[in-house]
């Protein structure tokens, strides 16, 4: 007969404490400088929007306003009346579809110029190299530092020689060549981190360097081509030394010299006409930057962090 095994009592279960309610659960604080900071931080953003915005916002409500309205009453006050007789006597006072279409010819020229020329150079700075490219590419940043301004006399001096003085090219030469220096600057701070092993790859297979820019580098430079553009269309659109100092006859001159037809005798301006056509004119660049404001976001930081 075996004696009876005794067993040790089990421990009492021992209760987890409840976790508290999520009413009464303590949220870290967050301290008082860091809610000051957030607040200038938003109300730093929220001024320099009604900084960027106030302006093409009275100049859009301008531009329907009545001529005595803008005269008799507060140039920035609220339109008493709407009206679009201003955009009629836009078009009619000057030439402004003659003037957008050569702003057109001359951007998109100065534009493909820039880009074509641009993307070659950084090509063969930054993926072929050669011994002074180092050099090169020092000679071509100091050009940002040249103002356009000492430049104008010796250009309209060549240009009267060569027979292109008053037309297209004498202000897309200028234009494309003092934004060249930027734009190889861009192309080369993206190109710099393309990958060796993808050209050397290329190279393996027989590409040579035409076929490797176009299947390879091209293809990847379609953002950065768009903030290039983009950048330098911008002033070139706006742009008036060149325009006003190489232009000699009305059929060639822009939008900036063509502003200049709403100025009347002994200095009078149609302020309201004059506001219509810049809305006109300044309405379908901002639609294109409105569009690709990504696209150009993009290659500014893929420039500026791999640069």
């Amino acid at each position: 007969m075996t004696a009876p095994t005794l067993t040790a009592p089990a421990p009492p279960h021992r209760r987890e404490p409840a976790a508290p309610p999520a009413a009464q659960r303590r949220v870290p604080s967050r301290s008082p400088r860091l809610r000051v900071q957030r607040t200038l931080l938003s109300a730093t953003i929220v001024l320099i929007v009604i900084v960027q915005v106030y302006p093409l916002l009275w100049l859009l409500l301008t531009s329907f306003r009545t001529a005595a309205d803008f005269a008799a009453g507060n140039p920035f006050a609220l339109p008493g009346s709407f009206t679009l007789d201003n955009y009629a006597r836009a078009f009619g006072t000057g030439n402004l579809w003659l003037n957008i279409l050569n702003s057109l010819i001359v951007t998109l020229g100065a534009s493909a110029l820039i880009v074509i020329a641009g993307m070659m150079a950084a090509f063969a700075l930054e993926v072929l190299g050669f011994r002074s490219s180092d050099g090169v590419r020092a000679l071509l940043l100091l050009g940002i530092i040249v103002p356009v301004q000492i430049a104008l006399v010796p250009l309209f001096i060549d240009y009267s020689q060569v027979g292109l003085l008053d037309t297209h090219m004498s202000m897309i030469i200028p234009l494309a060549a003092f934004s060249l220096p930027m734009a190889v600057y861009l192309f080369s701070s993206f190109y710099k981190y393309i990958p060796r092993e993808t050209y050397e790859a290329a190279s393996l297979d027989g590409a040579g360097p035409y076929r490797i820019f176009a299947r390879i580098t091209l293809p990847l430079s379609v953002n950065t081509i768009i903030t290039v553009v983009l950048v330098n269309s911008i002033f070139i659109w706006n742009d008036f030394i060149f325009a006003n100092t190489f232009v000699l006859s009305d059929g060639l001159k822009t939008i900036p010299l063509g502003l200049q037809n709403y100025i009347g005798a002994m200095g009078n301006t149609d302020w309201t006409a004059t506001f219509a056509a810049v809305c006109v004119t300044v309405t379908p660049l901002l639609l294109v930057f409105l569009v690709l404001n990504k696209a150009m976001i993009y290659g500014l930081e893929s420039g500026a962090t791999k640069g």
